[in-house]
Formats: structure tokens, C-alpha cells, sequence
């Protein structure tokens, strides 16, 4: 998502990207997503080290931002879905799901 971000922003202020800053944002949104926690607006701050990399004006986050809420809601709900779905395949195959806690009966 920031990498788009990014590019729209770039656009949108006018500034053309290179090849060499394309393959720059390839690869600051993907070490920047590995050490992002989870938590909600989290991409605010790695987009913003995206930006200060690539010479863009911080100021125009606030144009992300204005997009971003709704879009953040529905990544957060998602994130936390499929974490959960995750720990319970896995306590499943370490035969240490309680089936008692997870049933009306």
C-alpha cells in the first residue's frame, strides 16, 4: 500500500520517479512492512520514512491521510481476522485447541 501511496503522491505533486527510485520504493515498503507492528495507521510513519528517502514533501501525507482512515479500518480488521485464524490452525495441529471454549455446548 505504500508503494501506491507513494507513487500517487509523487504524481500528484509533480514529481517524475525514475526506474532507480521505483525499485527504491519496491524496497523500502517491503523492509519497512517487515518491521511494522501491527497496530492501526502504522503505514502513516513507514510512509513517511518513504518519503523523507525519496525527497517528496512530507506535507503531502495529510492527502494520504484523508483517504487512508476507511481503508485503515478494513486492514486492521482483516490483520487481526487472519491472526486469529492462524493461531487456531496452529494450536489445532499442536493438539492444543480447547474445542470446550469454542462451542455453545
Amino acid at each position: 500500500m505504500q508503494g501506491l501511496a507513494t507513487m500517487f503522491i509523487a504524481s500528484t505533486v509533480g514529481v517524475d520517479l525514475t526506474l532507480v527510485q521505483y525499485g527504491q520504493i519496491v524496497l523500502l515498503a517491503i523492509v519497512t512492512s517487515i518491521g511494522t507492528a501491527a497496530v492501526p495507521s502504522a503505514g502513516t510513519v513507514t510512509l513517511a520514512l518513504i518519503f523523507g528517502s525519496l525527497g517528496l514533501p512530507l506535507d503531502a501525507i495529510g492527502l494520504y491521510l484523508a483517504v487512508d482512515r476507511i481503508l485503515d479500518m478494513i486492514r486492521t480488521a482483516v490483520n487481526v481476522c487472519g491472526d486469529a485464524a492462524v493461531s487456531c490452525i496452529v494450536a489445532k495441529s499442536e493438539n492444543e485447541l480447547m474445542r470446550k471454549y469454542l462451542t455453545d455446548k
